[in-house]
């Protein structure tokens, strides 16, 4: 079973990353780009079918490890 996680900073966190991205992309001539948002994208596999407790297991690692509930939200999805 795979497990995909993309975290990325919350919509009122400063995100001077994707500031910068940002202001790159406009100086190669892409226009009229908003704002970017730089976050991260794991993909874990694991090992068992039983998707509920990979779900509880996984989600207390996002919010314990591998994000900063504080500043970053997640988004999990497991695939068979």
């Amino acid at each position: 079973m795979k497990a995909k996680i993309v975290i990325t900073p919350k919509k009122a966190v400063v995100d001077p990353q994707g500031k910068t991205v940002r202001n790159a992309l406009e100086q190669l001539g892409h226009r009229g780009i908003k704002a970017v948002h730089v976050g991260k994208y794991l993909e874990i596999e694991m090992d068992g079918t039983d998707r509920e407790s990979a779900r509880a297991a996984l989600d207390g690692a996002c919010r314990k490890f591998l994000s900063n509930p504080v500043i970053e939200d997640y988004h999990l999805e497991i695939a068979p």
